[in-house]
């Protein structure tokens, strides 16, 4: 499946410099059925979809391939992946190229000495402004309460984006993931942030 399909699929970097327009940006697809729902709903939008995990990978490829066709099946215009860190991506896209930015359900790295490697990171907050178009819409969702009460504090003390307060539940137009769903069922309550990329003074 990986040889076969991720090669027709891969981001060439050569369409870094100057990206389709409008462009969409997930960061870390986990299972992959949130991106496929994306392109499949939105066939305007081109959708970079990131992920660094083999297992992750194989299983949007699953989602999107049939079983024993992989280097053949009819694959999403829309659609590229980048399979590599998200931040090395974002450094090498030109300032506001990115229409919606998406972060569901990450890794909450819930211990202390690992919150360097969250993607809300106040350090990390001017990067993603730099690659969003003014008004630029990006989503977070987190189910986890300690990523959720630092996503809170980190956004309180910025001032690049424009932030509503979370709704606890999914807002219509957000397809659901199959982690969510896992959430739900075990008692957990997500989060759901949409913010705003505040527009030039």
């Amino acid at each position: 499946m990986l040889v076969g399909t991720l090669p027709r699929l891969r981001l060439d970097t050569s369409e870094i410099a100057s990206p389709p327009q409008p462009l969409w940006l997930e960061i870390g697809f986990g299972g992959g059925e949130h991106a496929v729902a994306l392109v499949a709903a939105n066939p305007d939008i081109t959708l970079i979809a990131c992920e660094v995990f083999e297992n992750g990978i194989c299983s949007m490829l699953s989602h999107l391939v049939p079983e024993g066709d992989p280097a053949t099946a009819a694959l999403p215009a829309n659609l590229r992946l980048w399979d590599d860190d998200a931040r090395t991506l974002m450094r090498q896209l030109p300032d506001g190229c990115v229409d919606r930015l998406f972060l569901m359900f990450p890794d909450p790295w819930p211990k202390l000495r690992h919150e360097k490697r969250r993607f809300v990171h106040p350090t990390l907050l001017p990067e993603v402004a730099r690659v969003l178009r003014a008004g630029a819409e990006w989503r977070i969702a987190s189910d986890d309460p300690t990523y959720q009460d630092w996503v809170g504090r980190v956004l309180a003390q910025q001032n690049l984006f424009d932030v509503p307060d979370p709704d606890c539940i999914r807002p219509p137009g957000w397809p659901q993931t199959r982690y969510e769903a896992k959430a739900i069922r075990a008692g957990r309550t997500p989060m759901y942030w949409s913010l705003e990329r505040k527009r030039d003074k």
